[in-house]
Protein backbone atom coordinates (compact mmCIF):
# COMPACT_ATOMS: atom_id res chain seq x y z
CA UNK A 1 0.00 0.00 0.00
CA UNK A 2 1.18 3.46 -0.70
CA UNK A 3 2.06 6.20 1.48
CA UNK A 4 -0.97 8.66 0.45
CA UNK A 5 -3.62 5.60 0.61
CA UNK A 6 -2.34 4.71 3.92
CA UNK A 7 -2.72 8.26 5.03
CA UNK A 8 -6.57 7.95 3.38
CA UNK A 9 -7.48 5.38 5.12
CA UNK A 10 -6.33 6.67 8.37
CA UNK A 11 -7.93 9.74 8.27
CA UNK A 12 -10.80 7.76 7.69
CA UNK A 13 -10.70 5.19 10.18
CA UNK A 14 -9.93 8.24 12.64
CA UNK A 15 -13.63 10.33 11.28
CA UNK A 16 -15.11 6.75 12.39
CA UNK A 17 -13.60 6.74 16.01
CA UNK A 18 -16.00 7.76 19.08
CA UNK A 19 -15.32 11.65 19.79
CA UNK A 20 -14.20 10.55 23.44
CA UNK A 21 -11.36 8.71 21.39
CA UNK A 22 -10.63 11.70 19.13
CA UNK A 23 -10.95 14.17 21.96
CA UNK A 24 -7.93 11.92 23.70
CA UNK A 25 -5.57 12.40 20.76
CA UNK A 26 -6.72 16.16 20.85
CA UNK A 27 -5.27 15.74 24.24
CA UNK A 28 -2.05 14.07 22.78
CA UNK A 29 -1.62 16.54 20.39
CA UNK A 30 -2.09 19.18 22.77
CA UNK A 31 0.88 17.52 24.68
CA UNK A 32 3.28 17.56 21.65
CA UNK A 33 2.22 13.58 21.43
CA UNK A 34 2.06 11.75 18.05
CA UNK A 35 -0.69 8.92 17.88
CA UNK A 36 1.76 6.18 17.74
CA UNK A 37 4.21 7.73 20.37
CA UNK A 38 4.72 5.80 23.54
CA UNK A 39 3.47 8.61 25.56
CA UNK A 40 0.45 7.92 23.61
CA UNK A 41 0.10 4.03 24.00
CA UNK A 42 -2.26 2.24 25.43
CA UNK A 43 -1.56 1.36 29.09
CA UNK A 44 -3.50 0.33 31.97
CA UNK A 45 -3.36 3.90 34.05
CA UNK A 46 -6.46 6.36 33.29
CA UNK A 47 -6.24 8.24 29.89
CA UNK A 48 -5.87 12.32 30.54
CA UNK A 49 -9.93 13.69 30.25
CA UNK A 50 -9.50 15.92 27.30
CA UNK A 51 -13.23 17.13 28.13
CA UNK A 52 -12.44 18.23 31.85
CA UNK A 53 -9.43 20.09 30.22
CA UNK A 54 -11.62 22.00 27.83
CA UNK A 55 -14.28 22.14 30.11
CA UNK A 56 -11.87 24.13 32.78
CA UNK A 57 -10.80 26.02 29.78
CA UNK A 58 -14.43 27.34 29.21
CA UNK A 59 -14.93 28.16 32.84
CA UNK A 60 -12.97 30.91 32.45
CA UNK A 61 -14.93 32.87 29.75
CA UNK A 62 -17.39 35.27 31.14
CA UNK A 63 -19.77 34.70 28.22
CA UNK A 64 -21.88 31.45 27.39
CA UNK A 65 -19.30 29.09 25.87
CA UNK A 66 -19.61 25.91 23.76
CA UNK A 67 -16.79 23.94 22.17
CA UNK A 68 -18.00 21.70 19.13
CA UNK A 69 -16.17 18.94 16.56
CA UNK A 70 -16.63 20.33 13.24
CA UNK A 71 -19.91 17.93 12.48
CA UNK A 72 -21.61 20.38 15.45
CA UNK A 73 -21.24 17.70 18.06
CA UNK A 74 -20.66 19.34 21.62
CA UNK A 75 -17.51 18.79 23.55
CA UNK A 76 -17.31 21.09 26.08
CA UNK A 77 -19.26 24.00 27.51
CA UNK A 78 -19.71 26.49 30.45
CA UNK A 79 -22.18 26.81 33.14
CA UNK A 80 -23.77 30.21 31.73
CA UNK A 81 -24.23 28.06 28.41
CA UNK A 82 -25.86 25.36 30.04
CA UNK A 83 -28.29 27.88 31.38
CA UNK A 84 -29.00 29.60 28.54
CA UNK A 85 -29.71 25.92 26.93
CA UNK A 86 -30.34 23.05 29.32
CA UNK A 87 -30.52 20.57 26.59
CA UNK A 88 -26.79 20.89 25.71
CA UNK A 89 -25.11 17.50 26.48
CA UNK A 90 -21.52 16.12 25.72
CA UNK A 91 -21.70 14.15 22.46
CA UNK A 92 -24.98 15.33 20.95
CA UNK A 93 -25.35 17.92 17.95
CA UNK A 94 -25.54 21.70 19.35
CA UNK A 95 -28.81 21.82 17.44
CA UNK A 96 -31.31 19.74 19.80
CA UNK A 97 -30.54 22.41 22.37
CA UNK A 98 -30.22 25.17 19.98
CA UNK A 99 -32.90 25.58 17.43
CA UNK A 100 -31.99 28.08 15.71
CA UNK A 101 -31.77 27.86 11.94
CA UNK A 102 -29.17 31.18 11.52
CA UNK A 103 -27.38 29.47 14.65
CA UNK A 104 -26.91 26.27 12.78
CA UNK A 105 -26.36 27.87 9.06
CA UNK A 106 -23.76 29.65 10.97
CA UNK A 107 -21.52 26.84 12.08
CA UNK A 108 -22.25 25.25 8.93
CA UNK A 109 -20.49 27.70 7.36
CA UNK A 110 -17.77 27.64 9.62
CA UNK A 111 -17.08 24.05 9.45
CA UNK A 112 -16.90 24.75 5.82
CA UNK A 113 -14.92 27.81 5.39
CA UNK A 114 -12.79 27.49 8.39
CA UNK A 115 -13.81 31.26 8.92
CA UNK A 116 -14.93 33.06 11.61
CA UNK A 117 -18.97 33.43 11.38
CA UNK A 118 -21.41 35.38 13.18
CA UNK A 119 -25.49 34.68 13.86
CA UNK A 120 -27.88 36.81 15.43
CA UNK A 121 -31.28 35.68 16.52
CA UNK A 122 -34.10 35.74 18.80
CA UNK A 123 -35.87 33.20 21.06
CA UNK A 124 -39.89 33.71 21.61
CA UNK A 125 -40.11 31.29 24.80
CA UNK A 126 -40.80 32.39 27.75
CA UNK A 127 -39.82 36.06 26.73
CA UNK A 128 -38.33 37.46 23.80
CA UNK A 129 -34.68 37.53 24.12
CA UNK A 130 -31.67 38.70 21.39
CA UNK A 131 -29.10 36.97 21.18
CA UNK A 132 -25.70 37.04 18.90
CA UNK A 133 -23.13 34.04 18.26
CA UNK A 134 -19.79 34.28 17.71
CA UNK A 135 -18.29 30.87 15.66
CA UNK A 136 -14.87 30.80 15.58
CA UNK A 137 -12.51 27.98 14.17
CA UNK A 138 -9.84 27.00 16.72
CA UNK A 139 -7.08 24.76 15.67
CA UNK A 140 -5.26 22.49 18.14
CA UNK A 141 -1.46 22.76 18.43
CA UNK A 142 0.47 20.34 16.12
CA UNK A 143 -2.25 19.54 13.59
CA UNK A 144 -1.82 21.10 10.27
CA UNK A 145 -5.04 19.38 8.74
CA UNK A 146 -8.37 19.91 9.09
CA UNK A 147 -9.06 16.87 11.10
CA UNK A 148 -7.32 19.02 14.27
CA UNK A 149 -9.75 22.27 13.99
CA UNK A 150 -12.73 22.60 16.59
CA UNK A 151 -15.07 25.54 16.47
CA UNK A 152 -15.71 27.29 19.54
CA UNK A 153 -19.35 29.20 19.62
CA UNK A 154 -19.80 31.96 22.12
CA UNK A 155 -22.86 34.00 22.94
CA UNK A 156 -23.80 37.55 23.35
CA UNK A 157 -26.78 38.83 25.14
CA UNK A 158 -28.36 41.72 23.50
CA UNK A 159 -31.61 42.18 25.12
CA UNK A 160 -30.92 44.90 27.13
CA UNK A 161 -29.36 46.57 24.38
CA UNK A 162 -32.94 45.88 22.48
CA UNK A 163 -35.30 46.42 24.95
CA UNK A 164 -33.40 49.79 25.56
CA UNK A 165 -33.91 50.91 22.14
CA UNK A 166 -37.58 49.84 22.02
CA UNK A 167 -38.25 52.01 25.21
CA UNK A 168 -36.68 55.07 23.52
CA UNK A 169 -38.29 54.63 20.88
CA UNK A 170 -41.69 53.61 22.86
CA UNK A 171 -41.18 56.61 25.45
CA UNK A 172 -41.05 59.21 22.02
CA UNK A 173 -44.22 57.92 20.17
CA UNK A 174 -46.54 57.64 23.50
CA UNK A 175 -45.08 60.49 25.07
CA UNK A 176 -45.60 62.71 22.32
CA UNK A 177 -48.98 61.33 21.48
CA UNK A 178 -50.25 62.03 24.87
CA UNK A 179 -48.37 64.78 26.36
CA UNK A 180 -49.62 67.21 23.04
CA UNK A 181 -53.04 67.79 24.83
CA UNK A 182 -52.16 69.05 28.08
CA UNK A 183 -48.85 70.93 26.68
CA UNK A 184 -51.45 72.55 24.08
CA UNK A 185 -53.95 73.56 27.28
CA UNK A 186 -50.98 74.92 29.12
CA UNK A 187 -49.52 77.09 26.59
CA UNK A 188 -53.17 78.33 25.53
CA UNK A 189 -53.91 79.05 29.06
CA UNK A 190 -50.29 80.62 29.53
CA UNK A 191 -51.37 83.24 26.67
CA UNK A 192 -54.77 84.12 27.96
CA UNK A 193 -53.06 85.03 31.01
CA UNK A 194 -50.70 87.13 29.29
CA UNK A 195 -53.27 88.44 27.15
CA UNK A 196 -57.28 88.96 28.19
CA UNK A 197 -57.35 87.78 31.46
CA UNK A 198 -53.81 89.11 32.71
CA UNK A 199 -55.88 91.91 35.19
CA UNK A 200 -58.83 89.10 35.57
CA UNK A 201 -58.37 88.02 39.46
CA UNK A 202 -60.81 85.59 39.12
CA UNK A 203 -60.11 83.95 35.69
CA UNK A 204 -56.58 83.60 36.79
CA UNK A 205 -57.31 81.55 39.63
CA UNK A 206 -59.46 79.51 37.39
CA UNK A 207 -56.64 78.97 34.94
CA UNK A 208 -53.93 78.30 37.00
CA UNK A 209 -56.00 75.30 39.13
CA UNK A 210 -56.84 74.02 35.53
CA UNK A 211 -53.16 74.52 34.00
CA UNK A 212 -51.70 72.22 37.79
CA UNK A 213 -53.79 69.79 36.82
CA UNK A 214 -52.73 69.48 33.60
CA UNK A 215 -49.17 69.51 35.02
CA UNK A 216 -50.25 67.02 37.22
CA UNK A 217 -51.35 64.81 34.38
CA UNK A 218 -48.25 64.54 32.26
CA UNK A 219 -45.82 64.01 35.47
CA UNK A 220 -48.36 60.50 36.09
CA UNK A 221 -48.03 59.89 32.29
CA UNK A 222 -43.91 60.57 32.63
CA UNK A 223 -43.76 58.65 35.46
CA UNK A 224 -46.03 56.06 34.17
CA UNK A 225 -43.68 55.51 31.40
CA UNK A 226 -40.47 55.30 33.00
CA UNK A 227 -42.18 52.44 35.39
CA UNK A 228 -43.33 50.48 32.61
CA UNK A 229 -40.32 50.92 30.52
CA UNK A 230 -38.17 49.55 33.67
CA UNK A 231 -40.34 46.72 34.11
CA UNK A 232 -39.62 45.54 30.17
CA UNK A 233 -36.47 46.18 30.30
CA UNK A 234 -36.11 43.50 33.10
CA UNK A 235 -38.47 41.14 32.23
CA UNK A 236 -36.25 38.61 31.23
CA UNK A 237 -34.52 38.94 34.94
CA UNK A 238 -36.15 36.64 37.29
CA UNK A 239 -37.21 38.04 41.14
CA UNK A 240 -35.02 36.91 43.48
CA UNK A 241 -36.50 38.32 46.97
CA UNK A 242 -39.03 35.94 49.16
CA UNK A 243 -41.78 38.02 50.31
CA UNK A 244 -44.63 37.90 51.99
CA UNK A 245 -48.47 38.60 50.19
CA UNK A 246 -50.56 39.78 53.45
CA UNK A 247 -47.72 42.40 54.56
CA UNK A 248 -48.26 43.70 51.16
CA UNK A 249 -52.18 43.67 50.43
CA UNK A 250 -52.51 45.43 53.91
CA UNK A 251 -49.61 48.27 53.03
CA UNK A 252 -51.93 49.13 49.47
CA UNK A 253 -54.96 49.33 51.38
CA UNK A 254 -53.60 51.44 54.32
CA UNK A 255 -51.87 53.83 52.01
CA UNK A 256 -55.40 54.07 50.22
CA UNK A 257 -57.74 54.87 52.84
CA UNK A 258 -57.55 58.49 52.42
CA UNK A 259 -58.62 57.73 48.89
CA UNK A 260 -61.46 55.41 49.56
CA UNK A 261 -62.47 58.02 52.46
CA UNK A 262 -62.03 61.24 49.75
CA UNK A 263 -64.50 59.13 47.40
CA UNK A 264 -66.67 58.05 50.11
CA UNK A 265 -66.21 54.11 49.35
CA UNK A 266 -65.60 51.02 51.76
CA UNK A 267 -62.86 48.75 51.40
CA UNK A 268 -63.41 45.07 53.00
CA UNK A 269 -60.12 43.38 53.00
CA UNK A 270 -60.29 39.07 53.66
CA UNK A 271 -57.00 37.44 53.86
CA UNK A 272 -56.47 34.06 54.14
CA UNK A 273 -54.78 33.78 57.79
CA UNK A 274 -51.92 31.25 56.71
CA UNK A 275 -48.85 32.71 55.08
CA UNK A 276 -48.94 33.31 51.47
CA UNK A 277 -45.20 33.48 50.17
CA UNK A 278 -43.83 34.61 46.92
CA UNK A 279 -40.44 35.16 45.05
CA UNK A 280 -41.15 38.58 43.62
CA UNK A 281 -40.23 42.66 43.77
CA UNK A 282 -41.59 43.99 46.92
CA UNK A 283 -41.50 47.46 44.90
CA UNK A 284 -43.42 46.07 41.26
CA UNK A 285 -46.24 43.88 42.95
CA UNK A 286 -47.55 47.04 45.18
CA UNK A 287 -47.27 49.10 42.33
CA UNK A 288 -49.52 46.39 40.39
CA UNK A 289 -51.72 45.94 43.17
CA UNK A 290 -51.74 50.08 43.97
CA UNK A 291 -53.12 50.49 40.62
CA UNK A 292 -55.91 47.91 40.65
CA UNK A 293 -57.02 49.39 44.17
CA UNK A 294 -57.06 52.96 43.02
CA UNK A 295 -58.94 51.99 39.42
CA UNK A 296 -61.67 50.50 41.93
CA UNK A 297 -62.16 53.38 43.91
CA UNK A 298 -62.24 55.63 41.13
CA UNK A 299 -64.01 54.15 37.74
CA UNK A 300 -66.19 51.99 40.73
CA UNK A 301 -67.06 54.43 43.51
CA UNK A 302 -70.23 54.80 42.45
CA UNK A 303 -70.68 51.70 44.10
CA UNK A 304 -69.59 52.55 47.48
CA UNK A 305 -67.64 49.42 48.13
CA UNK A 306 -64.39 47.57 46.84
CA UNK A 307 -63.58 44.31 48.36
CA UNK A 308 -59.51 42.86 48.23
CA UNK A 309 -59.18 39.35 49.23
CA UNK A 310 -56.37 37.04 49.31
CA UNK A 311 -56.77 33.46 49.06
CA UNK A 312 -54.81 30.39 47.75
CA UNK A 313 -55.85 28.40 44.58
CA UNK A 314 -54.07 26.31 42.26
CA UNK A 315 -52.42 27.05 39.14
CA UNK A 316 -53.43 25.62 35.07
CA UNK A 317 -50.86 23.14 36.08
CA UNK A 318 -51.49 22.11 39.06
CA UNK A 319 -49.16 24.10 41.54
CA UNK A 320 -50.17 26.32 44.35
CA UNK A 321 -50.70 30.12 43.48
CA UNK A 322 -51.89 33.12 45.40
CA UNK A 323 -55.16 34.75 44.16
CA UNK A 324 -55.35 38.72 44.77
CA UNK A 325 -58.77 39.87 43.97
CA UNK A 326 -59.96 43.41 43.88
CA UNK A 327 -63.82 43.98 42.76
CA UNK A 328 -65.91 47.20 42.40
CA UNK A 329 -69.65 47.50 42.41
CA UNK A 330 -69.63 50.33 39.88
CA UNK A 331 -71.31 50.68 36.03
CA UNK A 332 -69.11 47.29 34.81
CA UNK A 333 -67.27 46.98 31.49
CA UNK A 334 -69.11 46.04 28.28
CA UNK A 335 -67.36 42.45 27.29
CA UNK A 336 -66.37 43.96 24.04
CA UNK A 337 -63.81 45.95 25.93
CA UNK A 338 -62.57 43.18 28.01
CA UNK A 339 -59.36 41.70 25.56
CA UNK A 340 -57.98 45.27 25.32
CA UNK A 341 -58.11 46.37 28.69
CA UNK A 342 -54.62 46.02 29.24
CA UNK A 343 -53.35 47.50 26.43
CA UNK A 344 -51.20 50.56 26.49
CA UNK A 345 -53.11 53.48 26.28
CA UNK A 346 -56.22 51.71 25.81
CA UNK A 347 -59.67 53.30 27.35
CA UNK A 348 -63.43 52.52 27.96
CA UNK A 349 -64.11 56.04 28.30
CA UNK A 350 -61.72 58.13 27.45
CA UNK A 351 -63.12 61.27 29.11
CA UNK A 352 -63.90 59.88 32.06
CA UNK A 353 -60.43 58.66 32.31
CA UNK A 354 -59.06 61.56 31.72
CA UNK A 355 -61.16 63.68 34.47
CA UNK A 356 -59.82 60.83 37.23
CA UNK A 357 -56.25 61.57 36.11
CA UNK A 358 -56.23 58.32 34.41
CA UNK A 359 -52.82 57.70 32.07
CA UNK A 360 -54.24 54.77 30.64
CA UNK A 361 -50.93 52.72 32.06
CA UNK A 362 -52.35 51.34 34.63
CA UNK A 363 -53.41 48.02 33.75
CA UNK A 364 -50.46 47.53 31.21
CA UNK A 365 -48.15 47.71 33.54
CA UNK A 366 -49.96 45.56 36.14
CA UNK A 367 -50.03 42.74 33.06
CA UNK A 368 -45.95 43.22 32.83
CA UNK A 369 -45.34 43.09 36.33
CA UNK A 370 -47.19 39.87 36.62
CA UNK A 371 -45.44 38.30 33.76
CA UNK A 372 -42.00 39.14 35.20
CA UNK A 373 -43.36 37.30 38.42
CA UNK A 374 -45.07 34.21 35.94
CA UNK A 375 -47.96 35.16 36.87
CA UNK A 376 -51.14 36.55 35.12
CA UNK A 377 -54.14 38.66 35.34
CA UNK A 378 -57.85 37.90 34.85
CA UNK A 379 -60.84 40.60 34.37
CA UNK A 380 -64.48 39.63 34.64
CA UNK A 381 -66.76 42.46 34.45
CA UNK A 382 -70.58 41.81 34.14
CA UNK A 383 -72.67 45.74 32.97
CA UNK A 384 -73.80 46.90 35.79
CA UNK A 385 -72.67 44.18 38.59
CA UNK A 386 -69.18 46.18 38.19
CA UNK A 387 -65.97 44.73 37.41
CA UNK A 388 -63.01 41.68 39.25
CA UNK A 389 -59.89 41.59 38.67
CA UNK A 390 -57.15 38.88 39.77
CA UNK A 391 -53.51 38.60 40.53
CA UNK A 392 -52.61 35.37 40.09
CA UNK A 393 -49.24 34.81 41.52
CA UNK A 394 -47.05 31.48 41.82
CA UNK A 395 -46.05 30.16 45.44
CA UNK A 396 -42.81 29.27 46.53
CA UNK A 397 -42.05 26.24 47.33
CA UNK A 398 -40.89 25.32 50.51
CA UNK A 399 -42.36 25.29 53.93
CA UNK A 400 -43.69 28.36 55.62
CA UNK A 401 -41.28 29.04 58.34
CA UNK A 402 -38.36 28.66 55.66
CA UNK A 403 -40.24 31.38 53.48
CA UNK A 404 -40.61 33.22 56.42
CA UNK A 405 -36.89 33.37 57.71
CA UNK A 406 -35.91 34.11 54.24
CA UNK A 407 -38.14 37.27 53.68
CA UNK A 408 -36.53 38.31 57.50
CA UNK A 409 -33.09 37.86 56.13
CA UNK A 410 -33.69 39.78 53.07
CA UNK A 411 -35.39 42.59 55.27
CA UNK A 412 -31.97 42.55 57.12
Amino acid sequence: MCRRDAKTLSMANEKNLPWATRLQRAWGALRGESPTSPAAAPSDAPPPNSSDLFEALLAGLAAPSVLLEREGRVIASNAAARALAPALQVGEQVTIAYRVPELADAIRRAGETHQPQRAEFVERVPVDRWFEAFINPVRLPSRADASGELLLVTFNDLTPLRRAEEMRADFVANASHELRTPLAALLGFVETLQGPAKEDAAAREKFLEIMRQQASRMARLIDDLLSLSRIELNAHVAPQTVLELQSIARQVVDGLMPLAREREVQINVDVVPESLIVVGDRDELIRALENLVENALKYGASGKRADVTLTRGQTRAGGAEARIRVRDFGPGIAPEHLPRLTERFYRVDVTDSRSQGGTGLGLALVKHVLSRHGGRLAIESTLGEGASFTMHLPLRTGSRESGEKDQAGSAA
